[in-house]
């Protein structure tokens, strides 16, 4: 058994960040990351073209700003490098291999006692800590819709979390289930490579250029919502006219509004609309009812073939899955039980760090706030 003062689940951004701040306050503390390395999800789980959405100035973790030579829009090898320098920098040494097998408060203690199976030996360790953070993220485990039939399908089935790139599928018809920016990403990437994609668009959703999104960020800064919203939505209907003659529709609601109370991110355009203009990627404006062989049956009644579908349909939270009592800071379905801003702290010394589904720019908030809370509360002791 180890003893520190702070436990903390996930070597990804959100715990890489949280590690920094603690040294900072030479706060004792242990990150068990699964994987054998930091920011798996960055460096196995996502697709080659992949940029980040959102510019630099609001995608870096705490104490190390990008300097202003750096892109407005990162890569992810760029990013990648960036993480690099961060874990250098701070002397973080995460213990990879670490797999949580459960995590439960114990009362007479006060403490948090944390099992996990060392995945390289095959052992059993056990970690004890007055504080425990779970840093697991948002995007832990792919989720993929219960579809009738999905089961029989003859083709390929893939979660975008294994996508990399389009160059297997040319001259294939895939259909990408999911319209976010992974989704439209995806159909635009297999459209690159010779492919023939469709992609389901169900929901109204907003379309945006990098630059637009960039505004807006920096106006929010200084303008209420709405205002920003408003004048955003007019500047996108300029820029793309109708697209509702395209199976695209328009939510009622602002983008930033809708991003601050429901965790929907607007679309960042790289090419997809031109592209479904042209007739070059398929917009099925309809659910799925149901699978056959290879033929997929649409709500609307139409039918395709297809060889391969892509599910960019979003991710799960499992860290309810192994701690025990996830009742002090998440709900049932493994997201944070309060309301942004408090979102991250719980009780008995329980954090959650990267569940604001804000990118990383909440991530940075999230691990000042817990950092700075834990320093607090041991001053107090």
């Amino acid at each position: 058994m180890e003893e520190a003062t702070v436990i903390i689940v996930g070597a990804g951004p959100s715990g890489l960040g949280i590690s920094a701040c603690l040294s900072q306050n030479s706060i004792s503390h242990i990150i068990l990351e699964k994987e054998d390395c930091n920011a798996s999800l960055w460096r196995k789980n996502s697709y080659d073209r992949l940029n980040l959405h959102l510019a630099s100035e609001f995608c870096y973790l705490p104490l190390l700003p990008h300097p202003p030579s750096t892109p407005t829009f990162l890569s992810k090898a760029q990013f990648i490098q960036y993480i690099d320098t961060y874990v250098a920098l701070f002397n973080i040494n995460p213990r990879y291999c670490r797999s949580v097998e459960s995590a439960e408060y114990d009362e007479v203690g006060d403490t948090w006692r944390v099992e996990t199976k060392n995945t390289l030996q095959g052992t059993v360790e056990v970690y004890v800590g007055k504080f425990l953070v779970i840093a697991t993220g948002e995007n832990s485990e792919g989720y993929i819709p219960d579809l009738p039939g999905l089961g029989s399908f003859e083709g390929e089935i893939l979660h975008s979390k294994h996508y990399k790139s389009g160059s297997k599928y040319e001259s294939k018809e895939v259909l990408v289930v999911g319209c976010g920016n992974s989704g439209m990403e995806i159909a635009y990437d297999l459209h690159n490579w010779g492919a023939r994609p469709s992609i389901v668009i169900r929901n109204p959703v907003h379309v945006l250029t990098k630059e637009l999104i960039h505004e807006g960020m920096r106006k929010l800064k200084r303008l209420p919502v709405d205002v920003v919203d408003n004048e955003v939505t007019l500047l996108a209907n300029m820029e793309y006219g109708d697209l509702s003659k395209y199976g695209i529709r328009r939510p009622e609601e602002g983008p930033f509004y809708l991003k601050e109370v429901s965790g929907r991110s607007p679309v960042l355009d790289v090419g997809t609309i031109a592209k479904i203009k042209e007739g070059a990627i398929e917009v099925i404006p309809s659910d799925i009812r149901r699978i056959e062989d290879k033929v997929v049956v649409f709500g609307n009644n139409a039918e395709k073939e297809f060889d391969a579908i892509v599910f960019a349909t979003g991710y799960r939270s499992i860290a309810n899955t192994w701690l025990k009592d996830y009742k002090y800071v998440l709900n049932d379905v493994g997201m944070p039980k309060n309301h942004f801003p408090n979102h991250w702290k719980g009780d008995r010394g329980l954090y959650c760090a990267g569940l604001s589904r804000r990118g990383l720019f909440g991530v940075k908030m999230d691990a000042e706030a817990i950092a700075d809370d834990i320093n607090q509360t041991l001053q107090r002791r």
